[in-house]
């Protein structure tokens, strides 16, 4: 199977050096009914597209991607967001998009609209963004990457930041898919392996707003198309591997205000962290596509977790709900950690939840 993948890949590239006549492939890329996946299409354009705004509307169907019924099922792609192509290279553009439904109303997927509404009232306070996406590697079989088939690798420990046969699996996912994300114009500030093994981290930022989320998905997307290459599969599973034994897999969120950023502005991230021990169970709800019960099986209050049910903070401690880290604490300004994001979060979500909570005041009493 290997050989013959590779033996493709060498007749691909034959093609894809291939001159395009100055035409150029625009990938438009979307998130679908599920919230957690994206699709993606592509149109041939006469000319290079610098803005979102020179991009065309277009549709998809939306009967095959659990936005649309078969009788009515065209669903609007309005282009927001455009990035180099690392697999097309030249003048190719990753288009991220959008989605509306036949009477050009947000479908239900589309947590962007509100989001990017929420961000432009409050960009005064510039609020900065930071997330932390963990992914796990398994191979087509189901198995995880590199572990003993039917069996299980040596306990944690040897894996973080490893190096190393037998300690670091999917290098190759990885290295592929950092420098496909700098090629691209994505704002990936650096990477490493994680507590479990066939486990990594990618981190996105700083972003100031609505950026944030269209980094982090169209990220998402590059690992994914990188994975595909290698033949791995990729997963945000919150707790891929069942029981309390092994880690989860998180996607924290750093963020701060202008505020917070300031000298004595420690004083403004233990007021944050207040107003957000207020909205605890209205977090968790929103940041678990399934309302905090994927979550659940993560934030058990081990493997550097909080437990779900309890809101807790504190300086440089891994093991609750919001980090505050320990040079931020000694300078007196800087940010927080909110550690209770899980991997397969909608970033448009988690980042506009911070901001009501914190900057809006908005406290849902549940």
């Amino acid at each position: 199977m290997e050989n013959y993948k590779g033996l493709n890949q060498c007749i691909l590239n034959k093609y894809m050096i291939l001159d395009t006549k100055g035409k150029v492939q625009a990938n438009y890329i979307w998130i679908d009914g599920s919230g957690k996946t994206l699709r993606s299409k592509t149109k041939t354009l006469d000319y290079e597209p610098e803005t979102p705004d020179q991009l065309p509307i277009w549709n998809f169907d939306g009967s095959s991607t659990g936005q649309a019924t078969g009788d009515n099922s065209d669903v609007y792609l309005h282009p927001v967001a455009i990035f180099s192509d690392p697999f097309r290279g030249k003048k190719h553009k990753l288009v991220f998009c959008e989605t509306y439904t036949f009477d050009h109303k947000p479908t239900e997927s589309n947590k962007r609209k509100s989001c990017k509404s929420t961000m432009e009232s409050v960009q005064d306070s510039h609020p900065w963004f930071g997330l932390e996406q963990e992914y796990s590697l398994f191979d087509r079989d189901g198995q995880p990457l590199g572990w003993p088939k039917g069996g299980y690798p040596a306990p944690q420990g040897p894996y973080y930041c490893a190096v190393g046969t037998g300690k670091a699996f999917g290098r190759e996912v990885m290295e592929a898919h950092y420098r496909a994300c700098l090629y691209a114009g994505v704002k990936i500030a650096g990477e490493n392996a994680e507590g479990e093994a066939s486990q990594w981290e990618f981190q996105i930022g700083p972003c100031e707003g609505i950026e944030m989320g269209d980094h982090l998905w169209i990220a998402r997307y590059l690992l994914e198309r990188v994975a595909e290459d290698f033949g791995i599969v990729v997963t945000l599973d919150p707790k891929p591997i069942r029981g309390d034994y092994w880690y989860g897999a998180a996607c924290h969120a750093n963020f701060s205000t202008l505020e917070m950023r300031k000298e004595g502005g420690i004083k403004k991230v233990y007021e944050a962290i207040e107003l957000l021990s207020k909205n605890h169970k209205h977090h968790i709800r929103c940041y678990d596509p399934a309302g905090g019960k994927d979550d659940e099986r993560r934030l058990t209050g081990h493997h550097e977790t909080s437990t779900i049910q309890q809101f807790s903070h504190g300086v440089a401690n891994r093991c609750c709900s919001i980090r505050v880290p320990r040079h931020c604490d000694e300078v007196g300004y800087g940010y927080l950690e909110d550690r209770r994001p899980p991997s397969d979060c909608d970033p448009y979500v988690v980042t506009e939840a911070l901001v009501r909570t914190v900057i809006l005041n908005e406290i849902v009493n549940e």
